[in-house]
This record gives structure tokens, C-alpha cells and sequence, in this order.
């Protein structure tokens, strides 16, 4: 049976138009998946780095959902003044798109840990239990040695002790910079000081091995023969610690907190 070319190209036109649609609709579900998926790994960091959650431990989608909602408030500041940010959607917030686009940011300060420019607002995040704040959360980034590490630190409520750090992307040689991703390296930061006591971002991790917190507060030992992966996570928590990023946020807290 023969049919006209209108017919022909009628129904071609139709499958086209069927495909068009089923990828599409592909395209917005696979989007979906992927930002929610997106969402629940740094809900996993967050709890991470709080110590409410162990590196590799497996939870349900629900329960970090759950342990995320009912202990994590999350709070857009805008990074100059330290003052939240009204009107930003929390869901939706990536500061590394923001980062990267002239209008919803700047230029970045002098720095060594390759920092081109700054998001005009940050996302951080408070830890609450038993209605008391538990800990300050803060996003950080900076270069190691073949590129950008991105993690949070955690600090307990007088705003200057160290409750936990986590790194969750990174290009770091596995066995040597990608130690940052060691639970025992990681293990070695609690009751760390991040400032001196003039308020001067002071953590360093040294070459060779630190002391135990109370007699070497401000040290954290070495990434052994990544010594320039050392020397990129001192530099940019000394940035993000600084009064170029962080600095206003947490004075902010301390005047409010009495910290």
C-alpha cells in the first residue's frame, strides 16, 4: 500500500515530534534525580563535619533528611557585611554557579589559594541541639596541587575551636594530597584552635607531625609527601577564616553571642 507524501511526512514529522517529547521528558526527570541527589550529598557533608554522621556510614535517603531537618539551619549571609540575606531560596542556592557569574559576584581579594572571585552571599549553616547551638558550619575552597579542594569546617559555638573539617571534592593524588579524605587525618582536627588570641586565623598543618590539641593547639600534622596539598589547606581556611571572607560573619555571631 502506497501513501501520498503528505502522509509520509505527516508522520514522520509526528514520531519526530513523539521523540522530541519522550527525551525531553527524560531530560527534566534525569535533572531531578540529579539535583536531588546533589542536595542529599551535602546534607551527608554537613552531618559529616557536624559529627552527627560517620564517614562511609550508610543511612536511608529518609533518615539524613530527617537527622538533616531536624538538627541543621541553614542561613544565607551576604559575604561583606556578615548580615543574612533575606529573600534567597536555601533549596536552590549554589554558590559556585553564583561565584562564576559577574552579576552575583566579585572580585576576589588577593590570595594564594587561587581564588578569582567571591559569591556576593554564602550559604552556612548552624548545628542545633537540645535547642543550643552545637556548631558553626562554613563553606571553604581553595587550590592543593592539581586543583580546587572544596570541603566545610566546623566550629564549636565560642567561634574559635575546631569541631570538624571535611573535603568532599577534590583532584588530589590518592595515597599522599588525597589523605585529606583519611578519617584518621580528619580525627586529628577536633579541639584544634583556628584562631590565636588576638582573633587571627592561626591553624597551619605543618610539615611533619603536631602535637596533641592542649599542648599544640594551633598545628595539624602533615599530608606526608604532599607538601604542597599542605600547604594549600592552611592557606585557604586562613583565607575563608580571614576578614576577606568569613571574618564578618563571625564577628557578627561573636558580638551577638558574647563569643
Amino acid at each position: 500500500m502506497q501513501h501520498s507524501t503528505g502522509y509520509i511526512v505527516g508522520f514522520a514529522v509526528t514520531i519526530c515530534l513523539i521523540c522530541a517529547l519522550l527525551v525531553s521528558t527524560s531530560a527534566v526527570g534525569l535533572k531531578d534525580r540529579q539535583d536531588a541527589n546533589k542536595l542529599l550529598d551535602r546534607q551527608k557533608k554537613v552531618l559529616i563535619v557536624a559529627g552527627m554522621m560517620q564517614d562511609g556510614e550508610r543511612l536511608s535517603r529518609e533518615r539524613v533528611t530527617s537527622l538533616f531537618d531536624s538538627s541543621i539551619q541553614q542561613k544565607i549571609i551576604d559575604l561583606k557585611t556578615g548580615e543574612p540575606a533575606p529573600g534567597i531560596d536555601v533549596a536552590n542556592f549554589d554558590q559556585h554557579i553564583l561565584a562564576s557569574n559577574p552579576d552575583t559576584s566579585y572580585e576576589a581579594p588577593p590570595n594564594i589559594s587561587k581564588i578569582r572571585r567571591m559569591p556576593n552571599n554564602a550559604m552556612v549553616f548552624d548545628v542545633i541541639e537540645n535547642e543550643k547551638l552545637k556548631a558553626l558550619i562554613l563553606p571553604i575552597e581553595g587550590y592543593g596541587l592539581w586543583g580546587t579542594l572544596y570541603g566545610y569546617i566546623a566550629l564549636a559555638p565560642d567561634a574559635r575551636t575546631i569541631v570538624g573539617i571535611t573535603f568532599y571534592q577534590h583532584k588530589e593524588t590518592p595515597g599522599l594530597g588525597g589523605e585529606v579524605d583519611n578519617p584518621r587525618w580528619k580525627a586529628l582536627w577536633p579541639g584544634r584552635l583556628a584562631f590565636n588570641d588576638r582573633g587571627d586565623p592561626a591553624i597551619k598543618v605543618k610539615k611533619g607531625i603536631a602535637g596533641p590539641p592542649d599542648a599544640d593547639p594551633y598545628n595539624v600534622d602533615g599530608l606526608s609527601g604532599a607538601t604542597i596539598t599542605s600547604r594549600g589547606v592552611t592557606a585557604l581556611l586562613r583565607f575563608w577564616l580571614s576578614d576577606d571572607a568569613f571574618g564578618p560573619y563571625l564577628a557578627n555571631y561573636r558580638a551577638q553571642a558574647g563569643a
